[in-house]
């Protein structure tokens, strides 16, 4: 069985963050390991507050899951200082994973900041580089880069400007615009674009962290980026197409509905699930 390991912060409502990886890592048939950085009394509707765990410890978790099982592959998320960064960075540096997914998260689907402001550097200079994919959002590409992102065009800009850091593929997620929903993947020499429908739900709490960890996913599984990206994008989909009304604010999306109406679950109605 592949082995995927998420390197980010918890959410106690179980709809983003750690829980959300471990669940879609689940969901496509790989072994999951988690390395927390923060834990967060979240829910759907507001962040209560965020204690940091300290950098030794992220960095004895690291060592404890490379040193004995082994990683295919890294979703990196909530990275909430330049601390734990410095730590993160020099482990995946000395244990040199096939493949990482940095998704650059820094701030929660309710507004609240889950990255100091003070960090961004360090998250620019030590992090991104460390990135087979990065998965900016697009308000998260126009912090990265000062632009104002309101296009397709302005979408492959931002790619081209970030992919010149040095970052070896950029992906920058349009769940922000207007329309159909679409992402624009550059791998430095050629653009891909990958777009769904949009779905017309308020309950996408966790999406992000989905998106980035069912790509991590697929490459565990040895897909090449473009299609892991692609069956990576078919999931969230389907996913927030049979989100949850749970919870007062953005419900989150539903990691096993595949499994449930045609695995675990089969022949019940879909209303007793």
């Amino acid at each position: 069985m592949k082995k995927a390991l998420t390197i980010a912060g918890s959410d106690c409502s179980g709809g983003a963050g750690i829980q959300a990886d471990l669940k879609t890592f689940a969901a496509h048939g790989v072994y999951g390991m988690s390395v927390i950085v923060s834990v967060v009394a979240e829910n759907t509707f507001r962040v209560i507050d965020i204690h940091d765990l300290p950098p030794t410890m992220i960095g004895k978790q690291m060592d404890a899951v490379f040193e004995d099982i082994g990683v295919d592959a890294v979703k990196v998320g909530m990275l909430s200082q330049s601390g734990c960064m410095e730590m993160v960075a020099a482990k995946l540096k000395e244990y040199a994973p096939p493949h990482i997914v940095v998704d650059p998260v820094m701030i929660a689907k309710n507004g609240a900041p889950l990255m100091n402001p003070a960090a961004m550097a360090t998250l620019l200079q030590r992090i991104l580089p460390l990135a087979t994919v990065l998965t900016p959002n697009i308000p998260e590409a126009e912090k990265m880069t000062g632009m104002s992102i309101t296009s397709v065009a302005d979408m492959e800009q931002a790619a081209r400007h970030i992919h010149s850091w040095g970052i070896e593929n950029v992906l920058v997620k349009g769940g922000h615009m207007a329309g159909e929903a679409r992402d624009v993947l550059y791998d430095g020499t050629q653009f891909y674009h990958f777009s769904a429908e949009r779905v017309a739900t308020k309950n996408t709490h966790g999406t992000g962290c989905t998106f980035s960890s069912a790509i991590a996913a697929n490459l565990a599984r040895g897909w090449e980026l473009p299609e892991a990206v692609k069956r990576a994008k078919d999931y969230v989909t389907t996913a927030i197409r049979h989100s949850l009304a749970i919870g007062k604010g953005c419900g989150p999306t539903h990691h096993f509905y595949e499994l449930y109406q045609f695995g675990l679950f089969k022949g019940e109605k879909a209303d007793e699930l």
